[in-house]
């Protein structure tokens, strides 16, 4: 089972869209994730595209796509529920978002964006496919892994221990570019035999927060996809 929720004080505060009640939109679900990153959605988006990204990752984890998954597999759907509903309920008011962009620096006082997106959107990537996945530069494929070798992260040089970033319950493409955004190489384990060509979920990781990591560690993680069918 997984520790509580980092989200559930700020669900609180987040509360219903309609609420009028000013709220702290707080700064993200841990450090380096945004709000943005769990719907996989630039800060810039219109309301629309953030609508599309809850409803297209919601819709991922329908119940009959994950009838009869392991238990591991079913809390990390209730994880990623959670955040997804958290991530709308805070973003899709305009009020809340607009507090919450200003909050973390996405947007400055008066408006304007104060810098530019995570980068996920453009990322685009669906690791069902590893064959396309292995063709890409800086990684590599061996033995059923898939290791990314993190060169979208920024190069620092200093390389002091970080915290390993939380991405259960994260879908792939969002927890892969929140881990090379740390520059940590990714290695994913695909648990789905024949998997269905979508986003899959990262169930477990190795290793696990609270440990420390320093630019260039491995992270292993454990990533689900709903099980292709006959009738598909």
């Amino acid at each position: 089972m997984y520790p509580a929720l980092p989200i559930q004080q700020l669900a609180g505060e987040a509360g219903a869209a309609s609420c009028p009640r000013r709220r702290d939109p707080g700064s993200s679900i841990e450090p380096g994730i945004a709000w943005y990153d769990v719907l996989g959605a630039l800060p810039g988006a219109e309301a629309c595209k953030i609508k599309q990204k809850y409803d297209a990752k919601v819709a991922l984890l329908r119940p009959e796509l994950i009838s009869g998954a392991p238990p591991n597999v079913l809390t990390a759907v209730m994880r990623a529920q959670e955040l997804l509903d958290t991530a709308w309920q805070l973003l899709g008011d305009p009020d809340s978002r607009k507090r919450y962009d200003e909050a973390v620096g996405f947007r400055r006082s008066g408006g304007g964006l104060g810098q530019p997106g995570t980068g996920i959107e453009s990322a685009g990537m669906a690791p069902a496919d590893l064959g396309i996945i292995g063709e890409l530069p800086g990684v590599d494929v061996v033995g059923g892994l898939l290791a990314w070798t993190g060169w979208l992260a920024p190069r620092r040089r200093r390389n002091r221990p970080g915290a390993v970033p939380d991405v259960r319950g994260l879908f792939f493409p969002v927890g892969l570019e929140v881990a090379t955004r740390r520059g940590l190489r990714v290695r994913i384990v695909q648990l789905t035999e024949h998997a269905m060509p979508v986003d899959g979920l990262v169930v477990d990781q190795d290793p696990r927060p609270p440990t420390k990591a320093h630019r260039g560690d491995k992270l292993t993680v454990h990533v689900w996809h709903p099980p292709a069918r006959s009738r598909w």
